[in-house]
């Protein structure tokens, strides 16, 4: 499953915290913003995981699954590129 997770984290030290371990999970594609290929598992530790890091009076995180049709209509401008399609080979 293909997540995007945005955060909107009013403190320096958690939303620091928060992005450390969102990189366990996923890529930064942006400074608030990972893009994440989880198993059903990992997103349920994934979320268990980072709410410890939200203030839910004062900040703002927001998980969005994108279905494999909808991946597909991603668009993508600039120097930052996203997570490589599941189907798609990978060259190092």
């Amino acid at each position: 499953m293909f997540f995007i997770v945005s955060y909107d984290i009013v403190d320096n030290k958690m939303r620091t915290k928060l992005s450390k371990k969102l990189c366990n999970y996923g890529q930064r594609v942006q400074y608030s913003v990972f893009e994440c290929s989880l198993d059903k598992n990992q997103y349920k530790e994934m979320v268990k995981e980072t709410l410890q890091f939200v203030d839910l009076e004062k900040d703002s995180l927001r998980i969005y699954k994108l279905c494999r049709d909808c991946r597909k209509k991603i668009a993508s401008y600039g120097i930052k590129q996203g997570l490589a399609d599941d189907n798609a080979p990978i060259i190092v």
